[in-house]
């Protein structure tokens, strides 16, 4: 299936499950801790600088993002997690929407876990990535900040990642960096083949 990755559309923010997309197109899904850069490795897939709005400060996507790509698959931004700088109250209300989200995640064709390449994965991080594999779904984890790393680090760093968060063999851990563009067409190449298999 050709995508033309240019045809982006911002689509709504849901906030209740009422909100959510079901029109049976297949969903990537992109989840991850919210300085790390998620909006970032959105917006490098697509080649567009500010799409998926890129907080000045993190924890700035609040609600599910829904954008539509060349009308035929959506790329799904959750609420960013583990951002101390907020109100209890606000961070139960996004872990109620995201639990509401996975009980109905049938339209997931793909999620992506986006770590931080520099430093061990998080309890938080290793929490989404049990809800990833816990779905059934395929599931990819995306590295991102590689540039970060000097080129001696990233062998031990990718390995670390992936005893940390006990991913099975079969998971891709894709070494990413928006700044550059590194792991572009990997991950792009990735969601294609998991999109293509639910159509």
């Amino acid at each position: 299936m050709a995508v033309n990755w240019n045809r982006a559309e911002f689509v709504r923010s849901a906030a209740k499950p009422a909100d959510f997309i079901r029109d049976g197109l297949p969903q990537a899904v992109f989840a991850g801790r919210s300085n790390v850069g998620k909006s970032s490795v959105i917006n490098r897939l697509l080649n567009r600088k500010n799409f998926a709005r890129v907080g000045a400060a993190p924890g700035k996507t609040t609600q599910i993002n829904y954008f539509r790509i060349d009308g035929k698959l959506y790329l799904v931004d959750l609420p960013g997690y583990g951002y101390a700088q907020v109100s209890k109250a606000e961070r139960d209300r996004w872990g109620r929407l995201m639990e509401q989200w996975f009980a109905d995640a049938g339209r997931m064709a793909l999620g992506v876990l986006v770590v931080d390449a520099r430093h061990r994965p998080t309890a938080d991080d290793r929490t989404m990535s049990d809800l990833f594999l816990s779905t059934g779904q395929s599931y990819v984890v995306a590295a991102n900040k590689l540039d970060k790393l000097k080129k001696s680090e990233i062998e031990g760093n990718l390995a670390l990642i992936r005893e940390t968060l006990e991913l099975p063999e079969r998971v891709p851990l894709v070494p990413f960096s928006a700044e550059k563009g590194e792991g572009r067409d990997r991950l792009l190449g990735l969601i294609l083949e998991h999109v293509e298999g639910t159509l």
